[in-house]
């Protein structure tokens, strides 16, 4: 497998050219004292550097190793509590927290990317402060500023860890059947107890402690997910001066034994009356946890296009070296007994593939972060009003679309190796186990979808849509004739959206079946638009330049592969969206 190399090149390009984030910046008094362009840009040369060179490292030594579990006591891969350290005491844990306890106070858009470094270097790796800056964000928003001061400094700067405790083994996606109680106290904390599985990090080697943000009912708690409440449960107590007390009462029972991330600890954890503390409001739980979730589900589809990066790397780097067989139209090395495979239309298919998906991956990833921050720092009310509206919309296609778009990717760049994709030590066959879970945790891709087709299209009554909808079409109106081969496309894309979204409209009045049905499909003809609407802005960057530079020849010749070969997959999506759900219900159970 090829080293890793941090893109840099392109997020620079993605965030300075395409976006021009440093205006967004200035605008935003909250963030002007803090970054510009050149703050950014060196940060991004430090993680680059970090990233590649003490965390890829360790990507195929720790999958092969994996974690191991003796007694309730989880011990990661060689070299991972030495790298984890380097990546905390460089700051990169609180890369996004709140400079008032000690975090970077980063916006997220450079946070995305500093995230697809680190998870293209080392996937299992990058869960650890994943789920550390997903716990911080709850509690930095909902819980008390005692529980604030008391644990947010820890685990910004890595000393303490954190992971979120939803999944039960009877309750997954439906979390207002959870069981685990909360049985209140005296002194007003909490005893927690109950069974979660699937714990992202619940145990492990890496910090002295770890705080779990757990999911439980009160005993007095109304049915269903109403009456869910959030608390913060250390795995260690920790004293009033802040230093550390007695083990609480909890503990991993196992750990899973996986497909792919198998140097990420995945718990079964146990809570035997352990004393926890409420974030937030009784039985306003989920809302305390769904502030995470934007960021969190953005940040798996991140997941998925960092390892799409990862493959396409070294399947370019095999496809210029590997020789075999002539060209289609002769021979092209002809000092050598063959040409290298780069050369064949099918292998440049899958390449260009790779890099299409990646690089509108990469830019769509980067405006859904732009609108969080615009969300979070604007003080225009309306203008965040539009940008939290946004990202609730985008959101699920960001997690879904990414995330099978890398599955894509990552067996493109398997295949192209060939036999040598199918074995271990060239490393392909890793990344294409790593990226399926990816479509899995944190939502599944269906429900992604569900959730996009049903809350955010027909429950918003297609407003949320048409934020998205009319900035296209802004954009296209005021575009130069020199683009038109890149707009006309993009605006018959939009309009077949248009017409898409009315028509589920319409068709989910009379039957609630085809909200379902048509979600799965819907959310591709979104993703596929939406990354047209990306490699038209980067065209637009890009034109003209070519000259100066090969980026930019590549980066429009990438552009008319996508809108020539992968843009019209809509077609037959939308055809299949259109058929309804009635072929879906034509067997009963028994029939299967």
């Amino acid at each position: 497998m090829a080293d890793y190399k941090a893109p840099l090149r392109d997020m620079r390009f993605v965030l300075n050219e395409v976006f021009e984030v440093s205006k967004l910046w200035a605008e935003l008094p909250a963030l002007a004292e803090v970054v510009d362009a050149d703050t950014a840009s060196a940060i991004l040369e430090e993680a680059g550097k970090v990233t590649a060179g003490s965390i890829a490292p360790l990507n195929r030594s720790g999958d092969e190793e994996g974690c191991s579990w003796d007694n309730g006591a989880v011990k990661t891969p060689a070299g991972f509590p030495e790298a984890y350290q380097t990546y905390a005491e460089g700051g990169w844990v609180g890369v996004g927290g709140s400079p008032e306890f000690g975090g970077m106070g980063m916006p997220k858009v450079i946070g995305a990317q500093v995230e697809e470094m680190v998870n293209s270097a080392n996937l299992s790796f990058g869960l650890y402060p994943m789920l550390t800056a997903g716990a911080c964000l709850s509690i930095l928003n909902h819980a008390s500023e005692e529980l604030k001061a008391q644990y947010l400094p820890n685990m910004y700067a890595g000393v303490w860890a954190g992971s979120m405790c939803l999944t039960e083994p009877h309750a997954g996606t439906d979390l207002g059947i959870i069981r685990t109680k909360a049985e209140p106290q005296a002194d007003g904390s909490y005893k927690i107890s109950g069974t979660k599985i699937f714990i992202t990090g619940g145990e492990h080697d890496l910090t002295e402690n770890i705080i779990h943000l757990v999911l439980a009912k009160l005993p007095d708690a109304p049915a269903g997910p109403k009456g869910i409440s959030l608390f913060i449960v250390p795995k260690v107590m920790v004293n009033a001066d802040g230093s550390l007390g007695e083990k609480n009462a909890l503990g991993c029972g196992s750990i899973e034994h996986k497909m792919g991330i198998k140097a990420s600890a995945t718990c079964v954890m146990n809570f035997d009356g352990a004393t926890g503390y409420l974030v937030g409001e009784v039985n306003k739980g989920l809302n305390a946890m769904f502030t995470m979730m934007n960021y969190e589900r953005l940040g798996v589809g991140i997941q998925g296009l960092a390892l799409g990066e990862r493959s396409y790397q070294s399947a370019i780097e095999y496809a210029r070296e590997r020789i075999q067989s002539r060209a289609p139209t002769g021979p092209v090395a002809k000092d050598k007994a063959a040409d290298p495979i780069i050369v064949h239309p099918d292998v440049r298919r899958m390449l260009l593939t790779m890099k299409a998906l990646n690089e509108g991956g990469r830019a769509f990833s980067s405006y859904v972060a732009m609108q969080l921050d615009t969300a979070k720092y604007s003080e225009d009310k309306d203008t965040a009003k539009r940008a939290d509206e946004l990202v609730a919309l985008l959101t699920p296609v960001a997690k879904a679309f990414l995330t099978d778009m890398a599955l894509e990717t990552t067996v493109h760049g398997q295949q192209i190796f060939g036999g040598h994709g199918f074995i271990r030590e060239w490393g392909q066959e890793q990344l294409v186990r790593d990226c399926r879970i990816t479509q899995i945790y944190e939502g599944t891709n269906g429900i992604q979808s569900l959730d996009l087709m049903g809350r955010k299209i027909v429950g918003s009554g297609g407003s949320f849509y048409k934020h998205l909808a009319d900035e296209i079409k802004a954009f296209v109106a005021s575009a130069d004739a020199n683009l038109d081969e890149f707009t006309k496309p993009l605006a018959a894309a939009v309009q077949n959206l248009d017409e898409l979204t009315a028509w589920v409209l319409d068709r989910a009045k009379g039957n609630p079946n085809e909200i379902g049905a048509a979600s799965v499909e819907y959310l591709h003809v979104f993703g596929y638009t939406a990354y047209a609407y990306m490699w038209a802005l980067m065209a637009r960057a890009a034109l003209g330049k070519e000259g100066q530079d090969e980026f930019y020849a590549s980066k429009l010749g990438t552009a008319r592969f996508y809108f020539a070969r992968l843009l019209p997959r809509i077609h037959s999506l939308s055809t299949s969206i259109k058929a309804g759900s009635e072929s879906l219900y034509l067997l009963d159970a028994a029939q299967f």
